[in-house]
């Protein structure tokens, strides 16, 4: 079983990583920074000696490198069996006052990438009529949003992605999956001052989505809701 994870050099990624590694999945793997990518890759493979683990560099915002990330996964392997969208920028601000290119940076990075990404691997996963697609939405895509400006409305088209392909995709047996978590800590969380006890982890999510993989053909968690146990900051 194979697991395709952009994002996944730190944080919800990471942790995805190595939920399904532990349970003995081969990772393709993708992030931006190729040192945190190596770091995370090779830990992974230090853990869980007998997982197969590959990793690639790739900027999801730059549609040739996201063709050519695909392309190489599909030469490795033709059975990508589950694929997590979960690549994201977070750029604070309101739509009044955000500078000129923030809501096309962040749609290329949050919405485009899983749009063209999904489109790439898909073909191979309806010929074969399974397959799942995990699309890491946002609470920012459930209700306005606090500093939230153009990144909730990205995070609101993604859900519209989900909510679309999951409908297409239902004669063809593949499942698609919304994941709508509320804080969860991670390193970017370690200069805020937020008590990590406050919010969630990174494995809660992991866990969550791992749980909704391993359901039988014909059960499919559509939406994926979670949040911090004293509710969002």
């Amino acid at each position: 079983m194979n697991i395709v994870i952009t994002g996944a050099s730190k944080g919800i990624g990471k942790a995805i990583a190595e939920k399904f590694a532990a349970n003995g999945y081969s990772l393709f793997l993708c992030a931006r920074n190729e040192r945190e990518l190596a770091d995370t890759s090779n830990n992974i493979s230090q853990k869980f000696p007998g997982v197969h683990v590959d990793y690639k560099t790739c900027d999801v915002s730059k549609k040739t490198e996201l063709k050519e990330f695909a392309q190489w996964v599909l030469s490795k392997s033709d059975a990508v069996n589950i694929l997590v969208n979960n690549a994201g920028s977070f750029v604070p601000g309101h739509v009044h006052e955000e500078e000129d290119g923030v809501i096309e940076f962040l749609m290329e990075t949050n919405l485009y990438s899983a749009y063209y990404l999904t489109k790439y691997l898909l073909s191979p996963m309806m010929d074969r009529k399974s397959g799942h697609i995990f699309n890491i939405c946002s609470i920012a895509a459930l209700k306005a949003y606090k500093h939230g400006g153009s990144y909730s409305i990205t995070k609101y088209a993604m859900a519209g992605l989900s909510a679309n392909l999951r409908d297409e995709m239902k004669k063809y047996g593949v499942k698609v999956t919304a994941v709508f978590p509320g804080a969860a800590y991670t390193a970017s969380w370690d200069s805020s001052g937020v008590d990590p006890d406050r919010i969630m982890t990174a494995d809660d999510i992991a866990e969550m989505i791992f749980a909704a993989a391993s359901l039988s053909p014909q059960a499919c968690v559509e939406e994926i809701v979670i949040r911090p146990q004293l509710g969002d900051l």
